[in-house]
């Protein structure tokens, strides 16, 4: 059976569509390890008392409990900003999959026929 040229563009299509989805949860995934440790150190910072120490690039610094409490705070928000808007992506593009994947059901029954 020959496939014609508006199922293979259909075909491409649904395939960017669905990369386009595991590149986003492959995102997401990233974004929520990296979270997971933010709310780790914000849980032990908490529970800190006396010094603190940040790490800046190779190097151990002693800081401010508030200042690194609310620095740890924005990251968090931020990161949560970017699951969200991840997780609205996420659904556009699944909606699209979806639509999809009916067109090229309903073209592939009509050329059997």
């Amino acid at each position: 059976m020959s496939i014609d040229s508006e199922t293979e563009r259909k075909i491409q299509e649904a395939q960017a569509v669905e990369q386009n989805l595991q590149n986003l949860l492959m995102q997401k995934q990233t974004i929520q390890v990296e979270l997971g440790e933010i709310e780790n150190a914000l849980s032990e910072l908490a529970k800190s008392s006396g010094e603190v120490y940040k790490i800046v690039g190779g190097l151990m610094i002693r800081s401010e409990k508030s200042s690194l409490l609310k620095e740890l705070g924005e990251k968090k928000h931020l990161l949560e900003l970017r699951i969200s808007s991840i997780e609205k992506q996420e659904k556009i593009f699944g909606e699209k999959a979806e639509n999809l994947r009916k067109e090229l059901t309903n073209l592939v029954s009509k050329q059997k026929n």
